[in-house]
């Protein structure tokens, strides 16, 4: 059984962004980064991705990451995960890139995310944007820019709902209704 209840509304969540814009913004200045890549993790980075390139006015095109077969509870997750293609429009060698995620707790999400990156190359840098950040990290992994962050009570989740309108969503999914942590549908959002 689920219980979930909207946390922040697409008022909430576009206001969020736009903070996050400002920070990434005076983040890739300081550090002299006037081309980045941004990518998405699918599908919650994706959509948040997409609002953060728009607002920075980026121009080269956006890359979206599967990171279905890198996670480390692939075989726990079930026989028919949700897989989506991975698009990365230019090399990502010597290119500094913007990983977008949507919800941070475990750190294993964006651990996975790195190890595709590195499958297409050799960063410059990666910077981390996260829209919601979490307790209960499980490996030494920091976002460089947050949005909204939450302490939740034991068993609670965040889950972005979208993509239009963005909703996010916090609440308890029982045990019975997931397997070892992950989300049936095959979105690890709010578990990564």
């Amino acid at each position: 059984m689920t219980t979930m209840h909207t946390w922040q509304s697409t008022d909430e969540i576009e206001a969020a962004i736009g903070q996050m814009a400002d920070q990434l913004g005076a983040l890739l200045a300081a550090r002299a980064i006037d081309r980045p890549l941004m990518v998405g993790i699918h599908s919650g980075g994706v959509w948040i991705a997409e609002r953060l390139h728009k607002r920075l006015g980026l121009q080269e095109p956006m890359g979206q990451l599967d990171i279905s077969f890198y996670r480390d509870d692939f075989t726990r997750i079930g026989t028919h995960p949700q897989v989506r293609p991975s698009d990365l429009p230019v090399p990502v060698d010597d290119r500094h890139i913007v990983l977008v995620d949507d919800v941070l707790q475990t750190g294993r999400t964006i651990r996975a995310a790195l190890n595709v990156l590195f499958d297409y190359g050799r960063p410059a840098s990666v910077v981390l944007a996260i829209l919601a950040g979490r307790d209960g990290r499980e490996l030494p992994i920091e976002p460089d820019v947050v949005g909204l962050n939450a302490e939740l009570e034991p068993g609670e989740q965040i889950k972005l709902t979208g993509p239009e309108p963005l909703t996010l969503k916090r609440g308890r999914v029982e045990p019975d209704t997931q397997t070892a942590g992950a989300d049936p549908s095959g979105d690890d959002s709010g578990s990564a």
